[in-house]
């Protein structure tokens, strides 16, 4: 095999590899014995159908199939010799040697490749974790919460309009020009006046209407709206009440907690405690993860290949664009122009791509493996998102390696900054929940 150099200029290399006809016929020789030797046709016993009639049937297939290996096992010897890693798919370009003409394989190989990363000394990080306790207040409000949700509601017997907190059972008829839309009819729905789940201005038009009242409101459906033949357009509703019921609170004691499962009130109020606390514990390894990041980026003093930061950027540009156009989009970016949102969430793509690659060498230098064990439960994790589809997911993860190893990514990069954390100076600072929820954007 003939290497010669063509590009040295950054992260970029070029080479023009060539490999033998002799060779390349030698292999297809050896792989067609091999076909012709598991080969079962009539009048032939097995092990025993010619090689010219192997070559007849499958030498087309097999000349690909030989040419591909060539290449791959060419580029990997070149990358290997040279020390060089590979930071994508190469581009190949066959110059020669792909027909059944005797010619030596000769092709081109384009491709970036892995920075040398030395990893930096990690013996001055110093982090700050943030913790929160979960007060008796906040406490209260959720357990308050759980008893509005066993609230019960009675029917008002005595004449009056609909007022806040009341539910209003009505019939309705939605039209269009005066013309009922499909979907748009319905008997007995119960409408909470000050509630959510109905178009805006629905239940507020209800408000202080009473038993047996009728009404026609008109309502703008929402420019998101699911049905797109209602999306932004106005409609009316031809509203009769038909009864008026007021919640009736769950007392906050030991009979709410048995209701939920529980024997004691100040076992829900544990278990509650316990939710706020573990969600405040995600929000303390967010900030310090996010702090530790912030410090590693001051380190990354190494080019990006450009076409990892490229596939970044993608990524992240075609979620920009996505909550633009349902007007999501952060309140620092809404007055941005195109070109400077395109600048900004660059710096993001690359700061990324290069905190993943040190992330990556220090792991490496550090023997930071996932286990299968490990990959066994993030799999396993992922099939409790969908509850009665387990066996499907655990088949789409056994049919589909790259699936696995999107897995993997993550759990590494957890396993490198619980080690880079556990090496830091670390000091405990008690906040408020609101100082902890209060997450700055990444330094850029």
């Amino acid at each position: 095999m003939q290497v010669t150099e063509t590009l040295s200029e950054g992260l970029k290399r070029g080479f023009t590899i060539t490999v033998p006809a002799a060779e390349l016929a030698q292999k297809r020789d050896a792989r067609l014995k091999e076909v012709a030797a598991n080969l079962t046709l009539p009048g032939f016993r097995p092990g025993k159908v010619p090689v010219s009639l192997a070559r007849q049937r499958h030498g087309e297939a097999v000349r690909a199939e030989v040419l591909e290996q060539a290449v791959s096992e060419a580029l990997r010897s070149v990358m290997e010799e040279r020390g060089l890693r590979p930071a994508g798919q190469p581009q190949v370009e066959l110059v020669s040697g792909q027909e059944d003409d005797g010619k030596d394989l000769e092709f081109k190989i384009e491709t970036e490749i892995l920075p040398e990363i030395t990893v930096p000394d990690l013996s001055d990080l110093s982090l700050t974790r943030l913790k929160a306790v979960a007060s008796d207040e906040a406490v209260d409000k959720i357990v308050a919460d759980v008893a509005k949700r066993q609230r019960t509601f009675e029917t008002v017997e005595e004449e009056r309009p609909a007022v806040q907190g009341d539910v209003v059972s009505v019939d309705f008829v939605g039209k269009r020009d005066g013309v009922p839309f499909d979907g748009g009819t319905a008997q007995d729905v119960n409408v909470e006046i000050g509630g959510e789940g109905f178009i805006p201005g629905f239940a507020e038009q209800i408000e202080g209407m009473k038993a047996g009242e009728e009404k026609i409101i008109t309502v703008t459906f929402p420019e998101n709206y699911g049905a797109e033949e209602l999306a932004g357009k106005e409609a009316t509703f031809d509203i009769t009440v038909k009864a008026l019921k007021k919640p009736v609170d769950a007392p906050i004691d030991d009979e709410l907690a048995k209701q939920l499962g529980f024997e004691t009130l100040d076992q829900l109020r544990d278990l509650v405690r316990k939710q706020i606390e573990g969600e405040y514990e995600q929000l303390t390894r967010l900030r310090i993860k996010r702090d530790l990041l912030d410090a590693l980026a001051t380190k990354t003093d190494f080019q990006a290949p450009q076409g990892m930061v490229d596939a970044e950027f993608e990524q992240i540009w075609q979620r920009v664009e996505a909550d633009r156009k349902v007007g999501q989009l952060d309140d620092e970016d809404k007055d941005k122009d195109e070109d400077t949102l395109r600048a900004d969430y660059r710096k993001i793509a690359e700061r990324r791509v290069k905190l993943g690659l040190l992330l990556a060498e220090i792991g490496r230098k550090n023997a930071i493996t996932v286990t299968q064990d490990e990959l066994g439960r993030a799999m396993r994790a992922e099939a409790m998102r969908y509850q009665g589809q387990e066996k499907e997911v655990f088949a789409f993860f056994q049919n589909n390696p790259q699936a696995i190893e999107s897995l993997r990514g993550p759990i590494f990069e957890n396993k490198v900054v619980d080690y880079l954390i556990e090496l830091a100076k670390v000091e405990d600072k008690e906040v408020t929940p609101e100082e902890l929820s209060d997450i700055p954007p990444a330094d850029i």
